[in-house]
């Protein structure tokens, strides 16, 4: 099965995220737009994987301070749109300590750099210059989700296991 770790958005991180993507979409941007449910922060992508009980108790042996989170700017990989996080040492402290603790129990993830973002949307285009408007919003996180990526009718879910 597919795995990976992450934040899920509060109600009200998602309201603000899915009104920046309604504003998008009125300014004429293309792609495929994330879904409001499946709208997160991935801490450790793993993939294929089939002990997920394993990973839960990786999850569960690291512990995470509750912080805040709070939306910050916009930024893209390639056509790849995203909304980042303000900088937060004690989530930079959390993905440092849960990667190493990954890595002690053998179980593969995607050690690229740690860039906090929330996707917004994939293949993004536009005709024309557009402005990202996010607006504020920040919740406070007390836990972090093994997510389980699943397709049905050609549609990604995500579900916490």
């Amino acid at each position: 099965m597919r795995l990976f770790i992450a934040i899920q958005m509060s109600e009200e991180m998602k309201k603000a995220l899915v009104s920046c993507m309604h504003d998008l979409k009125k300014q004429g941007v293309e792609g495929n737009y994330v879904p409001a449910r499946n709208l997160h922060l991935t801490l450790a992508f793993i993939g294929e994987y089939s002990d997920p009980a394993q990973v839960k108790r990786v999850i569960e042996s690291v512990p995470l301070p509750p912080f805040r989170l709070s939306l910050s700017e916009k930024g893209n990989f390639g056509n790849l749109l995203w909304a980042s996080v303000k900088g937060n040492q004690k989530l930079k402290t959390y993905v440092k300590d849960l990667r190493a603790a990954l890595k002690a129990a053998d179980i593969p993830f995607d050690d690229d750099r740690f860039v906090p973002h929330i996707t917004l949307i994939r293949k993004a285009s536009s005709k024309k210059p557009y402005q990202v408007h996010l607006p504020k919003a920040e919740m406070t996180v007390k836990k972090a989700s093994l997510m389980k990526s699943e397709t049905r009718d050609g549609k990604t879910m995500y579900r916490e296991i």
